[in-house]
């Protein structure tokens, strides 16, 4: 069983897509562990994006994942990170499939909806980021069994 942040980004919470793309996750199967509306500051989104430090657009991401409230989900089920990252598609919307978050309601690269981590190390580390322990949640589902988890 796995376990992965994903951020619902400003954008998201603007066009008011956090319950559709929500639904998409439990419709998958994952389990939701933790939800949190929140603002984040500038330290946290330059500790959250440091890999990306020295890149000509770290400062544009720390600046837009500031601009308004992010949903924060820690969400669990099995091959949670490959799972995730296949449901939002591609960093850049125009690239990514029909039936992804990212080619149903993405625009730009700059835009694109959501974060998820990429790597089983990425989500423990960025978990913490934006989680205390006792946050995250641990319980069954009716449908564990069915659904592999």
């Amino acid at each position: 069983m796995e376990r992965t942040l994903v951020l619902l980004k400003p954008d998201t919470v603007q066009r008011r897509l956090v319950g559709r793309i929500l639904g998409r996750f439990e419709e998958r199967g994952l389990r939701i562990v933790a939800l949190k509306m929140m603002s984040v500051s500038r330290e946290l989104a330059e500790r959250h994006y440091g890999e990306h430090r020295e890149k000509p657009f770290f400062g544009e991401l720390v600046s837009f994942i500031t601009a308004g409230p992010i949903v924060a989900l820690a969400i669990e089920g099995p091959r949670a990170v490959t799972t995730v990252r296949a449901m939002m598609g591609k960093t850049n919307p125009l690239e990514s499939a029909p039936g992804t978050i990212r080619g149903d309601f993405g625009v730009a690269v700059t835009t694109n909806l959501v974060h998820g981590s990429d790597s089983l190390e990425s989500a423990e580390r960025e978990l913490t980021l934006f989680f205390s322990p006792g946050e995250i949640l641990t319980y069954e589902t009716a449908d564990a069994a069915w659904l592999g988890g």
